[in-house]
């Protein structure tokens, strides 16, 4: 009998001819069986849709829910509650900053009491503060000293604080030349030419900041006639009680005092004259006040308690110096150098009988020192008094403020 695999025994018009079910017809296939985990689940999820434990959203949440300003959703944990933020310990950092700022403060109460003046307008004491008034370089000697300012303390951010300086000009500008007229057998290009080698001099010997930082003058000896060159070296080389480098040079031991800026306040003026037949004297009385604060090898007072490194003092000098151009057809000088007719000088606020070519300020006020400072016998001098002349000889005094 035959059978219905016989493919003998098919009709003509059979669908199925020729169909091989490999693996190529099944991945061909375009309707696939779901398996019965699947049917399983799409029967338990008809009803009741299952919630994602991720916070991951699905086709079933719905619209996302729009944040209101800007918050962050607050996170959910697998169960879908909402989790418990820890709180943020704000306290300690606070506190930190707060133990930081009193610790600084006390280490620099006197700065903070300054700067806190200077913003309210005050001075150290809380009055009040007086503005220090703005002057010019000087045309005619004044007929009093400087009316006092208030006693604030000078810092390295406020140098010239408590100092009737704060109000002078600075630098090379405050060195103001007189208009020029001729003189014996100088004319008036040639005395231009001499009150500005006068200037050039004083700026070499007084405002060279390598020169105040205890430098060789070389462009201030380059200027001088050939006499008074070697005194001045020698000055400088081998000083002593009778040539001494700060007659002339404006220098510090940095061991004893560094600048504390480039900045030298100066007041004065020039004023020039005829000498007969032997040419032209250049006058010149001119105070220099330099802010400075304690060198590398300052050390305490014995029984004293050091003061911030922030703090300053300043040292004024004052120098009188003539010059003398000479008429060359009658002498033999150069006449494109300098001669000195006199000399003479004055430092407040300096080291007595100390003779090595510097200048050694006395910090006080911080209650450091330099060196040992001897008795002081002569009297108390106001260093910014220009009014009069240079006192000469009293020993070694003092000065009413610096």
């Amino acid at each position: 009998m035959p059978t219905a695999e016989d493919p003998q025994q098919r009709p003509a018009d059979d669908p199925f001819e020729g169909l091989v079910l490999d693996e190529e017809f099944i991945r061909a296939a375009r309707t696939k069986e779901p398996s019965g985990r699947t049917r399983m689940l799409a029967a338990r999820w008809k009803d009741s849709p299952p919630v994602d434990p991720g916070g991951r959203r699905s086709v079933n949440d719905g619209p996302k829910p729009k944040r209101r300003f800007g918050r962050k959703p607050k996170p959910v944990d697998p169960w879908g509650n909402v989790r418990r933020r820890p709180k943020r310990n704000w306290q300690t950092p606070v506190f930190v900053v707060l133990a930081v700022g009193v610790a600084i403060a006390a280490i620099n109460i006197e700065d903070l009491r300054n700067w806190n003046a200077a913003r309210r307008g005050t001075d150290s004491t809380g009055a009040p503060a007086r503005a220090v008034p703005t002057v010019g370089p000087e045309t005619a000697k004044p007929s009093a000293a400087p009316p006092p300012v208030d006693d604030n303390q000078p810092t390295v951010a406020h140098p010239w604080a408590g100092s009737p300086a704060e109000g002078w000009p600075a630098g090379p500008d405050a060195i103001v030349l007189p208009p020029a007229t001729a003189v014996g057998v100088f004319d008036e290009e040639d005395v231009t030419a001499q009150l500005k080698l006068v200037k050039d001099f004083l700026v070499a010997a007084n405002l060279d900041p390598a020169v105040i930082a205890a430098g060789r003058p070389e462009a201030a000896l380059a200027l001088l006639d050939r006499k008074p060159r070697e005194r001045a070296e020698t000055a400088l080389d081998h000083p002593s009680v009778e040539h001494e480098g700060t007659s002339l040079f404006s220098r510090f031991n940095l061991r004893d005092a560094i600048p504390a800026t480039d900045t030298v306040k100066v007041q004065g003026r020039m004023t020039f004259e005829g000498d007969g037949e032997k040419g032209v004297l250049v006058h010149t009385d001119y105070t220099f006040v330099y802010a400075l604060r304690p060198g590398t090898g300052a050390a305490p007072v014995p029984g004293s308690t050091a003061a911030p490194a922030t703090w300053t003092a300043r040292t004024v000098v004052r120098r009188l110096i003539t010059v003398r151009f000479a008429n060359p057809k009658a002498f033999q000088v150069d006449p494109k150098k300098i001669n000195f007719h006199d000399t003479n000088s004055s430092a407040g606020n300096s080291a007595c009988d100390v003779y090595d070519g510097f200048y050694h300020p006395q910090f006080a006020q911080l209650a450091i020192g330099t060196s040992p400072e001897p008795s002081r016998t002569g009297p108390t001098t106001d260093p910014y008094d220009r009014s009069g002349d240079l006192r000469q000889g009293g020993g070694c005094g003092t000065v009413s403020r610096s």
